[in-house]
């Protein structure tokens, strides 16, 4: 754990005081804590962290192994409302303690389902200081592990109940530049899922100008109808980086750390940064970060970007989470200009100069990598600084922007009109030599090397298959003829296509689920080119639909819009198909489902629904045993009413789908919920799969221990296959593989 070139790069940059340096260079060869945020709603996580609390905390108070007491978990202090957690302990001791061995346990079923988040510290900060609120436009604009854009989702969800999702007003745009880091985003978001979701795969420096319908424009001679752009109260730019802020966990850094790497990437950053101060509402926020320690990548990039656009200034957030140990933003910085890490160069004119004239044209540094000679006036020391030593973490790096308050009257007025004579946007030049290889840490997004550009002109040749494709996407689109000119024939991605209100499958469903009329039917699309209500049905928000139907979906490239809801189960021959409402869905649909409808079971209830697969309605007490035994086969709804029995507490009021079948009943949730649910009431999981699971290890070899905490799967893929299952049992109580 030693790189000489590392250690006299950051010497000469002087980011530590020479009495801590020491200090700092100890810190970054420590093991990096375990931390955990608890996600999902607040009602949710709240009981989760009482449930840390109360009973994992003492359990773990004062353990002692090998002779030495092992300290449990703590809260990390500035995280609101102490829903962030860590911990430092060996791989060992959670694999042979048995207190810790339970914990890890809990940890494991509750992250496979999406409650906890396995994210480091430092990158819980970015969506903290950006105050999104449920009606906010946000936009993270390199999105990819997720791990922030669920924190984004969270806070513009801040009102949902235990049980319920609420529809927010606003939107989020999750976007990344790397198709596979997409599809990532997509499964990650699901531990949330939201009707204001949405994914995008663009270069985030060249992100298109997204329109929203036409608008009524007030002049005093008449009404005219325009477009308008699609302008952001919130943008995250968590941009690709070096990442050696992540060297506590990333240990592949200290070999390969080399100074050019900052150098190569700041373009790319500042064109991210300054094309997020395109996008930005008059009045709106822009949060950008790094976890590099590099003033290249940080400090240079914001001062070339308020050099740039001299209406934003650097906000003073140091009275923030006060608990959080932080130190300013730097004004004095040298690149290097070599791999030798040659640093001697006070200003860019100085290198030029020292240059032979021939030799000067080649040059890939340019002025912005030096501080520029208004840095006083930036106020840099309003960025933010953290540093592994001060509170045990790794190298973060966050600056917060705004608009300065005598712009942000003349841009709103000027908002819409420079949205519609906005110029078509170009591909920059890259200089693939300088772009250096994206580190593998959690909070650095793809490097966009390969750009995503459309060329209209290009394409004009393909304008038969255009037009078939236009036809094909259904009036549902929303696309006119002249956006669908700008299509991208290479994105494969389904079409989002929104039913009519009266479309007479949606009708159907909504009958057969007992929807309320309040139900928000004209948000429903699918995801076939016909645009044909064939299996799944999806839910947005109005703005959302706005959106799609605005654009063209392949030109950006959506590739998953709002959350999926309802699903059509095809029946025997003769009977009518039958709809369900998906385990991931509920929390949305609940509150369109009329109250009567929902049944009332008791805990033993529950209880027996998670250790059978298939219990026989006969099977339950009454009175929820008449009550399931006189509904008709197909989806319904219980309500497990909180209370206390002897082996546990319900705290709160728990809803989950059933499906009936002849004679049994099945709890329509996926195993790892199942598995969750049962570790959550009884410490242990009680359920059917995991009796099966352990008979077979038993008559198995032995495996190897499983990684400390390994980052969940949000959304358990087995979820449909399960319910698959579950709805063509014959109803025998038998469990089928």
């Amino acid at each position: 754990m030693n790189n000489e070139r590392f250690s006299a790069y950051y010497r000469a940059q002087k980011i530590i005081p020479d009495d801590e340096w020491e200090s700092f260079m100890d810190a970054l060869r420590c093991p990096l804590p375990t931390t955990f945020r608890i996600t999902g709603s607040r009602d949710i996580a709240h009981t989760l962290g009482i449930t840390i609390q109360k009973t994992y905390v003492p359990l773990l108070d004062n353990v002692v192994f090998e002779g030495e007491t092992v300290p449990p978990p703590t809260q990390i202090p500035w995280y609101p409302d102490g829903l962030a957690w860590q911990f430092n302990v060996s791989k060992k001791v959670l694999r042979r303690s048995p207190e810790f061995k339970k914990f890890h346990s809990f940890l494991v079923h509750e992250t496979e389902v999406g409650n906890i988040s396995r994210q480091e510290a430092v990158s819980m900060l970015p969506p903290l200081f950006m105050d999104v609120q449920p009606h906010h436009k946000v936009i993270d604009m390199c999105a990819a592990p997720g791990s922030k854009t669920a924190q984004l989702l969270e806070a513009l969800h801040a009102n949902d109940t235990a049980t319920s999702t609420s529809i927010p007003p606003g939107l989020l745009i999750a976007n990344d530049t790397d198709s596979r880091r997409s599809h990532l985003l997509i499964h990650q978001s699901a531990r949330l899922p939201s009707p204001a979701f949405m994914v995008t795969n663009l270069d985030a420096s060249i992100y298109p100008v997204l329109k929203l319908p036409s608008s009524s424009n007030d002049n005093r001679r008449a009404v005219k109808k325009t477009p308008g752009q699609l302008l952001f109260d919130r943008i995250l730019c968590d941009v690709p980086c070096s990442g050696d802020g992540t060297l506590r966990k990333n240990l592949g850094i200290w070999k390969r750390w080399q100074p050019m790497d900052g150098n190569g990437l700041h373009g790319l950053q500042s064109r991210i940064l300054q094309r997020a101060m395109r996008m930005l509402a008059s009045d709106g926020r822009i949060v950008y970060s790094t976890c590099s320690l590099n003033p290249v990548e940080n400090e240079a990039v914001v001062a070339a970007a308020l050099n740039s656009n001299p209406e934003f200034e650097l906000l003073d957030v140091s009275e923030q989470h006060p608990q959080l140990i932080r130190r300013p933003g730097i004004t004095t910085w040298s690149p290097t200009v070599d791999r030798m890490v040659n640093t001697s160069f006070s200003s860019y004119g100085a290198y030029i100069q020292s240059l032979p004239e021939d030799k000067r044209s080649d040059v890939k540094l340019t002025e912005t990598h030096w501080p520029p000679s208004n840095v006083e006036a930036l106020h840099l020391e309003r960025c933010m600084r953290i540093y592994p030593h001060l509170q045990d973490t790794g190298g973060f790096f966050v600056a917060v922007f705004e608009r300065k308050a005598k712009y942000r009257t003349k841009r709103s007025v000027e908002d819409e009109d420079q949205s519609n004579s906005a110029p078509e946007t170009k591909k920059p030049k890259i200089d693939v030599d300088t772009l250096m290889q994206e580190p593998e840490h959690e909070c650095t997004a793809t490097p966009g090397v390969d750009a995503v550009t459309i060329d209209a002109n290009a394409l004009s040749p393909l304008e038969d298959k255009r037009k078939s494709a236009e036809r094909s996407r259904g009036e549902g689109s929303g696309v006119s003829p002249a956006q669908a000119s700008l299509a991208d024939p290479s994105f494969k991605e389904m079409p989002f296509t929104f039913l009519a209100p009266d479309d007479p499958a949606l009708l159907a469903c909504i009958k057969q689920l007992n929807l309320t009329s309040s139900f928000p039917s004209s948000n429903v699309l699918v995801r076939n080119p016909a645009g044909d209500p064939v299996r799944s049905f999806y839910l947005t928000n109005s703005l959302v639909k706005s959106v799609i139907q605005a654009n063209d979906y392949t030109r950006m490239r959506l590739m998953a819009s709002g959350t999926k809801v309802i699903t059509k189960q095809e029946a025997a021959r003769g009977m009518d198909a039958q709809y369900r409402v998906l385990g991931e869905g509920l929390p949305v649909v609940l509150p369109y489902i009329k109250p009567e409808m929902i049944m009332h079971a008791n805990f033993g209830a529950l209880k027996a629904l998670l250790q059978n697969y298939y219990p026989l309605c006969a099977s339950f007490g009454e009175p929820f045993r008449s009550e399931i035994e006189a509904k008709d086969p197909g989806s319904h709804i219980v309500r497990f009413l909180a209370e206390t029995s002897m082996d546990t507490t319900l705290s709160r009021d728990l809803v989950l789908p059933l499906w009936k079948s002849n004679v049994s009943i099945s709890l329509m949730i996926d195993k790892k919920a199942k598995s969750a649910l049962s570790h959550r009431l009884f410490g242990e999981d009680l359920t059917f799969a995991a009796r099966e699971q352990s008979k077979k290890k038993k008559s198995a070899r032995p495996s190897a221990s499983v990684e400390i905490l390994a980052v969940g799967e949000c959304r358990d893929s087995e979820d449909d296959r399960d319910a698959e299952n579950d709805v063509h049992s014959d109803g025998d109580g038998e469990a089928r593989e």
